[in-house]
């Protein structure tokens, strides 16, 4: 044996590709594999042992989440890594992933706003702080695969997962999702490097009835052009390194089996060249859910074939009969080293044969927690916060002598921490039903005690063993009671319950009114809870046909407008806020989606008029799920846009315009936009052009704005967007100031595939609109592109370049 793959100097493909000539059919099997030791087996190392018998591609960190100090979580991946490496007979590491969409399942990690929140924020440079922290923290505790971040497109509300994306549009999923994988990517640990692994490929959000999983109804343009321009905009400018397919079917084929779309659309088209895991389940899925695939393992070949290079978390197509039709030459081996060689290459990228394991003692606290990683998650949860409406009621008076806070979240500090926080993981360990996609059943609950929200299936988590979840990971979270009564202490506030998450129930609502009654300042807290599993009213499985508030709170909501007190509405949930009695009632209405740690902090500083919101929204928002899908980047003589031409402009019951706009956002000052500026009239199809404007603070506070750059394609060979956005950037001013803000633009952003599927720049005149929301376009004008011109569409530009002078 040569050992040429120890040689540190080579490039990690070489490495890999020596390594592989020496190993054999068992251990290369175990490379494409993946052990989840789950619940009571987490500690259990002979199953652990026994699962890794040959080695193993991959192991599963969720029990993580369990473990109740960052030193037991170090030492269990030590010594899983110590038995994995002896069982291996060239003593290969085992790649470690963990989700990082809201930071690590480990105890005393960062835990930070959901991914819409996020989005809302505008602010890719915050994102990849983000990131920054996510990494270390993972990396210091041996964990190298990121299952971040999430580049879905979501344009339907019904969808429990909303919460986790950056909304719907592309533009502003490339510009956050490249932020966050050059964040995850860029540095090391001690010698380790993590690898980001976005998520889910493609078109996962546009199921049929906004289902999870199902049957996705994707045209290939749309596939390419919306849903796909993150995950390229991913690959060209932040070398992202892993993907996970959905759970989808496409075209008739599962994603997970196809290689018109592993293969042919994202490794030769697209130009990925990492390494793709499947989604926990997904393999197995193919055959038993999906039917397709005789047997498991013929399942599991088709998905080899594809392109899918790992099975996670256990083997079902990826099986020992499979390993047999290998030994027998009955399937190539051929797809087998192609991916095992991946493998490889990304654990030799990764650092993984000279750093195998998580730090300890010192070294493992230092690099693990920093002193400023709250701040960047209280910092990303205050720029999440979106001002819908403000008739004056807000900020509200420091003079004010009583205030009713009203509702589930009031007093409930962990109803801020949405889908994939380790708070809602750990709270799924309670849950009587599973909805985590490939993760077994639940245990730790005696149903004959399990209580519900009144008239609705799912669990109530207001019981002693979901708090003692916060007291142990969060001990200094508060509440937003606790946060008001801290910052206002010469106010009296008086808080009830008044109504659950969900439901029609009616049962608190005196008290809750009493309350009304006796204040000044109403404040209500509405919305459900974007968790996992039964507890949860949206979150991964947990879909809903109704988008609007539940009942009880639009019932609530009726009666104490009639007691005639200001009221606040704070919205926490994971799809955008849509309620008739909260636009015709509330005074006020703020969305505050699920802010995290910070949240009482964040929400309250808004409320108070510490700080001034700045956050726009990622999602056009419906009046009813009748509307949906809804977006504002629809073709024309569509949505809103139809023409009198064909039919009336409204529905016979409802409106086409949305309730809210996509980047709606107000603010406690004034902006003021002017002095456009067009570099030039004409442009060739490769050349830059600059558009610049003036943006002025006309108000008396300080204050952020999101200025909005719009282009338009006003006549096309194809049917084109009545708007898309083309770039956005995030701007502080204090009162008075004025800055210049620069946008630089290639005409290639606006490519779009031809009749022959060709990415074409088209020749003709493009309309600029620049704004403070995609309804509220302050600033027009328009250039030429000169002449027709065609690009690969990895080449091409995925978002303006902005900056401020």
């Amino acid at each position: 044996m040569s050992e040429k793959y120890k040689d540190t100097c080579l490039r990690p493909e070489e490495r890999a590709k020596s390594l592989l000539e020496e190993m054999g059919l068992e251990e290369k099997m175990g490379q494409v594999n993946c052990v989840f030791p789950f619940d009571r087996v987490c500690f259990d190392y002979d199953y652990i042992s026994e699962q890794t018998k040959y080695g193993i591609g991959e192991v599963s960190t969720l029990e993580m989440r369990r473990m109740e100090t960052l030193e037991e979580a170090a030492a269990w991946q030590r010594k899983v890594q110590e038995i994995v490496m002896a069982n291996s007979e060239h003593h290969i590491p085992a790649i470690f992933h963990m989700e990082g969409l809201c930071g690590a399942f480990i105890q005393d990690a960062t835990s930070f706003p959901s991914g819409i929140g996020r989005a809302s924020s505008f602010d890719a440079g915050l994102e990849e702080k983000i990131a920054e922290i996510v990494s270390r923290q993972e990396a210091a505790c041996g964990i190298t695969h990121v299952l971040a971040p999430v580049l879905d497109i979501s344009r339907d509300s019904r969808m429990g997962r909303q919460g986790e994306t950056y909304g719907e549009d592309p533009v502003l999923a490339s510009a956050m999702g490249t932020a966050y994988t050059r964040g995850i990517q860029k540095g090391e640990t001690t010698g380790r490097r993590t690898e980001s692994v976005a998520k889910h490929f493609l078109a996962f959000h546009n199921s049929e009835g906004g289902i999870h999983g199902a049957n996705s109804m994707t045209p290939e343009r749309t596939l390419e052009e919306i849903y796909g321009k993150p995950f390229q905009a991913a690959i060209t400018e932040s070398n992202l390194r892993g993907i996970m397919p959905c759970y989808c079917t496409l075209n008739g084929e599962p994603v997970s089996a196809s290689r018109t779309i592993l293969t042919k659309l994202l490794r030769e088209e697209m130009g990925f060249d990492g390494l793709c895991i499947s989604d926990y389940g997904a393999i197995g899925n193919v055959h038993n859910c999906q039917h397709v695939g005789e047997t498991a393992e013929e399942a599991g070949l088709l998905c080899m074939e594809a392109g899918m290079d790992v099975e996670m978390p256990n083997p079902a197509g990826y099986n020992d009969k499979l390993a047999a039709q290998f030994a027998k030459g009955e399937a190539d081996t051929a797809l087998l080293d192609r991916a095992v060689l991946r493998v490889l290459t990304a654990k030799f990228r990764m650092g993984l044969f000279e750093h195998p394991f998580a730090l300890q003692g010192e070294e493992l606290r230092k690099a693990f927690s920093h002193e400023k990683d709250r701040e960047v998650s209280l910092q990303s949860a205050k720029e999440s916060m979106v001002l819908l409406k403000n008739e004056g009621v807000l900020p509200i008076s420091r003079d004010t002598k009583k205030i009713a806070l009203i509702g589930p979240h009031a007093d409930c500090a962990r109803k801020f921490f949405g889908g994939y926080t380790q708070m809602c993981m750990m709270e799924s360990t309670y849950a009587v039903a599973n909805s985590i996609a490939g993760v077994s059943g639940s245990e730790n609950v005696d149903n004959k005690k399990i209580i519900t929200v009144p008239g609705t299936n799912i669990q109530s988590d207001e019981t002693e063993e979901f708090d003692e979840i916060l007291k142990r990971q969060k001990p200094g979270c508060r509440s937003l009671l606790e946060e008001l009564r801290e910052k206002m202490p010469d106010a009296e506030i008086i808080y009830a319950y008044g109504y659950p998450i969900a439901g029609a129930d009616t049962s608190r609502f005196a008290e809750a009114l009493e309350a009304v009654r006796k204040a000044d300042v109403v404040i209500l807290t509405l919305g459900g809870k974007h968790g996992t599993c039964s507890m949860a009213s949206m979150g991964e499985g947990v879909d809903g046909a109704d988008i609007n508030l539940p009942e009880c709170q639009d019932a609530f909501i009726r009666l104490a407008a009639e007691l005639g007190k200001p009221m606040i509405g704070v919205h926490f949930n994971g799809r955008p806020v849509s309620s008739d009695a909260a636009d015709r009632y509330l005074d006020a209405l703020l969305e505050a989606w699920n802010p995290s740690e910070a949240g009482a902090e964040a929400v309250v500083s808004v409320l108070l008029g510490d700080y001034n919101p700045g956050g726009k929204m990622p999602v056009t928002t419906a009046y009813h799920a009748g509307q949906l899908p809804v977006y504002y980047n629809h073709f024309h003589n569509s949505s809103w846009h139809q023409t009198g031409s064909i039919g009336f402009l409204n529905y016979v019951d409802l409106p086409h315009t949305p309730r809210y706009y996509f980047g709606h956002g107000l603010s406690y000052t004034t902006f003021a936009y002017s002095e456009l500026q067009i570099s030039s009239d004409e442009v060739a199809p490769f050349e830059k052009l600059t558009i610049s404007l003036k943006v002025e603070n006309t108000g008396d506070r300080a204050g952020d704005e999101v200025v909005q750059l719009y282009l338009h394609d006003a006549f096309a060979s194809m049917a084109r967007p009545v708007r898309e956005l083309a770039g956005f950037l995030r701007v502080g001013l204090e009162p008075g100031e004025k800055k210049t803000v620069i946008f630089t633009v290639e005409p290639s952003q606006m490519a779009f595939l031809d009749k022959d599927m060709r990415w074409k720049i088209e020749k003709g005149t493009i309309e600029v609109e620049i704004g403070s929301s995609s309804d509220d376009i302050r600033l027009t004008g328009s250039y030429e592109v000169t002449e027709n011109g065609w690009i690969a569409g990895k080449d091409r530009a995925f978002y303006a370049k902005a900056a401020v002078e």
